[in-house]
């Protein structure tokens, strides 16, 4: 499933793949099937798997292997590097609740922060057999449906618009009146999205993503998918994504505007 090399002009960007390939190989075996849970809070529900923990170990021996000098962040087994001009930011299973639920709406998470902006990124779901990549200034698409550049769409209103969160238990106290605000004039408003959210802004299937409680493995892969494509994405305060908290990403930078005067109210 290797993207041709026209498809970004960033050197790294075919190393994508290839982590791809190593973190799917080592996840899609415990799809599905009989796997422990474990949770990582005492108070609550944060929950990890073998396949988590297996998919960021193989990402980590290719990129130590073929870019020793490069830092990596990952979810589940912590910081390397982080001085490195390039820090590889992994999430192996972005939507471990789906996943543990059969539900195939989860992706591994791959991004490249280049002195600490996120540089490029990919979203891969490998039981659906789907690829979104992007370097910030392209953004393409590889799977069932063939291979194409993804682009947003226009939407310069909030009535008009489709917008996504993984749930709005996310939202504090004072952020989810904003939200909810913001779903009471939207078109349509959609749940249980996580990384594929942000990939439909990018492909033109929806409009905006509003979420809270972010970290930096959460959204750096999918910054340059979305800017790739025309978009943009920022924090509530509108500043930069790059080590997550409160995000709003959309198509159409009129929407964002928009977003963005609302979700003032609940910034921090």
């Amino acid at each position: 499933m290797s993207m041709p090399l026209a498809a970004s002009a960033n050197p790294l960007a075919t190393f994508l793949d290839r982590l791809a390939d190593a973190s799917s190989a080592a996840i899609m075996p415990h799809f599905r099937q009989g796997f422990s849970v474990d949770n990582k809070l005492e108070s609550g529900f944060d929950p990890v798997t073998i396949a988590d923990k297996n998919g960021e170990t193989a990402m980590r021996a290719l990129i130590n292997e073929h870019y020793p000098d490069h830092g990596i962040l990952g979810e589940e087994h912590g910081p390397e590097n982080l001085d490195s001009d390039h820090v590889w930011v992994l999430d192996p299973i972005d939507g471990t609740r789906a996943f543990i639920t059969g539900l195939p709406t989860w992706g591994s998470l791959i991004g490249l922060r280049s002195n600490g902006k996120p540089s490029l990124g990919m979203m891969v779901q490998p039981y659906i057999g789907e690829r979104y990549s992007g370097d910030c200034e392209r953004a393409w698409y590889h799977g069932p449906l063939g291979q194409k550049d993804l682009k947003t769409r226009a939407c310069a209103s909030l009535g008009t618009a489709t917008l996504f969160t993984t749930t709005p238990a996310l939202f504090n106290t004072s952020e989810r009146p904003v939200f909810d605000q913001l779903e009471a004039k939207a078109q349509l408003t959609r749940y249980g999205t996580d990384c594929y959210a942000y990939c439909m802004v990018a492909a033109g299937h929806g409009d905006a993503v509003i979420e809270s409680g972010l970290q930096a493995y959460d959204i750096v892969a999918l910054v340059p998918i979305i800017e790739g494509a025309g978009g943009v994405v920022t924090t509530w305060t509108g500043g930069s994504p790059a080590d997550g908290g409160q995000i709003v990403a959309s198509g159409d930078k009129r929407l964002h505007d928009i977003l963005l005067t609302e979700l003032a109210k609940a910034a921090v």
